[in-house]
């Protein structure tokens, strides 16, 4: 329902973008944003290559921390708890069960990050929203999509993508782009991802899986060989900046997004950094708080814990192989340090979870914070 004068601005034609190629354009940086870009560059590196081999374990808690600061940005938020449980209980509808989609979009962002495709970018699509949204998940939207303006048309929007006949091509001059190699990485990444969320080649869940198409661009140049930084949480700090910024794009100005791909890297970093010194602390805790011997299978389900804060039996058996007659009898000595408390009563469905690493996760989150509009 909609009034007549409402009706009428969505009346005829309308303008739907009509986006230049980038495959053979070079970007032009101001000196002062060059030099960002290259420290940018480096500390990205650094932290990959420091912190890699060192916390390996913790390589998946990065890679979700990401995902939910990703999804965060459209709107999706849950506690960590809820997202661990989610991982558990697969096939749920409520913006945990969303975020665990999103890892699985971001996991086979990395694992096809080898050779970027127009097939790999629509399974990581179909990854994100099979559950949710199996119509469209994995395929080119077949219709106008636009941002802003109501639901009415496109008449009023603040933008309009292409029209979805021009996706295949447009794709195919991006896809072009990102296999060059005569580009500096993080402005590489910044510029396709702009280009990718101008082209909006889904009817959902692009800024998803655009970000999602960014780490596995820094994956493809081996700018990151081990971790995922966690950009989302640093675009978090400022979407604003971040939505102005692919307008600004769209507007024919590129250096506003290399702007904040590289402002973001350093949050991440940062952010990611504390993450990190956080779970060090929590595991070394443990060390004297568990009353085990070392080598245990109880101390295999710790190191576990840093990478699954909520566990049941079947996700212990089928990571670390004990049987389940064994996996409570090795829980009692974390149970007993408080290390793991009891999330769920019934035996059949019993679920722990570790409220040390949970806080640290949900203060990740915090510390990536939420500003400026939501709607992109």
């Amino acid at each position: 329902m909609a009034s007549r004068t409402a009706r009428r601005l969505h009346l005829g034609p309308y303008r739907a973008a009509v986006i230049a190629p980038i495959s053979h354009q070079n970007v032009t940086l101001s000196p002062n944003l060059a030099a960002q870009v290259d420290d940018a560059t480096h500390e990205v590196a650094r932290f990959d290559a420091e912190l890699g081999y060192e916390i390996a374990p913790f390589s998946a808690v990065l890679l979700r921390s990401e995902s939910a600061a990703s999804s965060k940005i459209e709107h999706l938020t849950a506690p960590a708890k809820a997202i661990a449980q989610a991982e558990l209980t697969p096939n749920g509808r409520n913006n945990a069960a969303a975020i665990v989609a999103n890892t699985r979009a971001m996991t086979a962002a990395i694992a096809l990050s080898g050779h970027i495709s127009a097939e790999a970018i629509l399974r990581m699509h179909a990854e994100l929203l099979t559950t949710s949204a199996p119509s469209i998940a994995g395929r080119w939207r077949d219709q106008q999509v636009w941002i802003g303006g109501g639901d009415l048309g496109p008449h009023q929007a603040a933008f309009v993508p292409p029209h979805h006949r021009h996706i295949p091509a447009a794709i195919a001059d991006l896809l072009y782009y990102i296999d060059r190699d005569d580009v500096p990485v993080l402005l590489h990444a910044a510029i396709a991802h702009a280009q990718f969320e101008t082209i909006h080649p889904f009817a959902d869940g692009n800024g998803r899986t655009g970000r999602a198409l960014l780490h596995a661009h820094l994956r493809n140049k081996h700018l990151t060989r081990n971790l995922t930084v966690p950009v989302s949480a640093g675009l978090l700090t400022a979407t604003d900046a971040y939505f102005d910024a692919l307008s600004s794009y769209r507007a024919g100005e590129p250096q506003a997004i290399v702007e904040q791909i590289v402002h973001a890297a350093f949050a991440a970093i940062t952010n990611g950094r504390h993450l990190v010194h956080d779970l060090r602390d929590i595991r070394q805790g443990w060390n004297d708080a568990v009353m085990s011997r070392r080598g245990t299978n109880t101390w295999r389900i710790a190191d576990l814990l840093l990478r699954h804060p909520v566990i049941n039996a079947a996700l212990v058996n089928e990571q670390l192989g004990i049987l389940t007659p064994n996996i409570y009898r090795s829980l009692s000595p974390l149970l007993d340090a408080g290390v793991l408390t009891e999330l769920t009563t019934t035996r059949r469905h019993q679920m722990w979870q570790a409220p040390q690493v949970l806080r640290a996760l949900d203060r990740f989150a915090a510390r990536a914070g939420r500003r400026g509009r939501t709607s992109h």
